[in-house]
């Protein structure tokens, strides 16, 4: 193709990628003739034929002696477009697609999730069992509002274990974590608003807050938590609305938060008016609990979140918000206005799951083949030169950097080929300052093939 031909597709896809990811909404003016050629670094004649071609296919319009403006009703929100020079191979999405689609023979030591045998099966099938004998309202109708009752006072029992005290009004059931981070977002949030996330922090934060029309920052952590004099300077130079970030065990670093960095934060917090979303998912993967956020701050500023899926079952969706009582009305009718009345099943059977006599065992269980799990994955990847940044004392994940000159992006790339699904570092950074991470599941690392694979990808071409 001709170089100018390709200028005017440059342009041409940079505004059709405005238009999906709604920068410009219908009847938005696009910026005149000579403000697209500056912005493009390419000529006026470039952009007015990529502009007459927008016009042909009915993009835009043209109005005489006005400009140029968007035609049509919004166009559905694209999230892939609003990846910035990144390959879609490390894309959130992608990767998510990648360990969710993929043929059950990959292996997956990229993914954020326990091997199916390691689950709590055995307590599914009797808490369904249980529950074809339940009455067929139980079966058949929708939940209330804020969801299963003895479930959210389980809940109640369970959270003040932490130092967290929240009665069953302050708890409200949700079909997921994730649905629980985007009806606190909607909630919360106005279009322009700023949102911090860990840097590195789990990617789906990244692709939720894709859908919301804000600005992300990231803060960079440290293995005692979040660096708190980064922390301050964001505070005071962006004025944040909101935190998001992990309680216990952090996703992808392993790092449990400290005492003091958890009083220091909440104090820059509170003088900022920050409100922090403090995602607990992992916490019964802990061998000795780590501060919480919404303890020390009586939930006063702190919201908790939460899900299942990780210990009990993928398959059965739900969680839950605990946050302050003067919130929970607007938040349950977001719920209601979202997905209605929601379910019940699901959380008939994690009730049932939970308070049989095998949850606790299980979840030892599984804590002590995660200790085993993550010996044998650190001797693998020391005799590959792959060091961990920090050595959780419990869970799941290992952030770790590869040697130098190693690409992430392009390890998994090659690695993929050889049927091995990885988790490149600046899939969670914000800043992509994570080009030389990946992230590995202990629990997802028993073949040897994974390690075969990357002793492959990281031989000098």
């Amino acid at each position: 193709m001709p170089r100018s031909q390709t200028r005017i597709a440059l342009v041409m896809e940079n505004v059709r990628k405005q238009i999906a990811t709604r920068a410009y909404l219908p009847g938005a003016s696009l910026p005149s003739l000579r403000q697209q050629a500056r912005l493009s670094n390419v000529s006026i004649s470039t952009v007015v034929e990529a502009y007459e071609r927008l016009v042909a296919e009915n993009v835009i319009s043209a109005r005489p002696g006005a400009g140029f403006f968007v035609s049509g009703p919004a166009a559905p929100l694209d999230l892939t477009r609003q990846t910035v020079d990144k390959t879609r191979d490390i894309d959130p999405l992608w990767i998510s697609r990648q360990a969710l689609e993929a043929d059950p023979q990959l292996l997956k030591p990229g993914c954020g999730w326990l091997p199916p045998s390691w689950m709590y099966e055995e307590g599914i099938r009797k808490a369904m069992r249980l529950a074809a004998r339940a009455q067929n309202t139980l079966l058949t109708d929708y939940a209330t509002p804020y969801g299963h009752v003895e479930l959210r006072q389980l809940l109640g029992r369970k959270l003040a274990k932490t130092g967290v005290t929240a009665t069953t009004d302050q708890i409200m059931l949700t079909e997921s974590g994730t649905q629980a981070v985007d009806l606190i977002c909607r909630f919360l949030l106005q279009p322009g608003d700023c949102v911090l996330v860990d840097d590195p922090c789990y990617f789906n934060f990244h692709a939720l807050l894709r859908a919301h029309p804000v600005k992300v920052i990231g803060v960079p952590f440290t293995p005692q938590g979040p660096d708190l004099a980064a922390f301050a300077h964001i505070l005071q130079t962006c004025s944040p609305r909101l935190y998001i970030t992990n309680a216990g065990i952090h996703n992808p670093t392993g790092v449990s938060l400290t005492p003091v960095a958890a009083h220091q934060m909440l104090k820059l917090a509170e003088a900022a008016g920050l409100i922090i979303v403090e995602d607990d998912i992992f916490a019964d993967f802990e061998t000795s609990p780590a501060p919480r956020l919404a303890a020390y701050d009586g939930l006063h500023n702190v919201i908790q979140i939460g899900s299942f899926s990780k210990t009990v079952s993928a398959a059965v969706r739900c969680g839950y918000i605990i946050a302050r009582r003067d919130w929970m009305d607007s938040l349950v009718d977001l719920k209601i206005a979202t997905s209605f009345g929601g379910g019940q099943l699901a959380s008939m059977l994690l009730f049932s799951a939970l308070t049989g006599s095998g949850y606790r065992r299980h979840m030892e269980s599984v804590r002590l083949r995660l200790t085993v799990a993550m010996q044998a994955t650190l001797e693998n990847l020391a005799s590959l030169n792959i060091r961990p940044w920090h050595t959780p004392q419990a869970g799941m994940f290992l952030w770790c950097r590869l040697p130098d000159g190693a690409d992430a992006a392009q390890i998994a790339r090659a690695c993929l080929k050889q049927g091995v699904v990885l988790a490149p570092g600046n899939t969670f950074s914000q800043s992509g300052s994570a080009s030389d991470f990946l992230r590995f599941n202990v629990s997802q690392c028993n073949d040897s093939a994974i390690f075969s694979a990357l002793k492959s990808a990281l031989k000098p071409s």
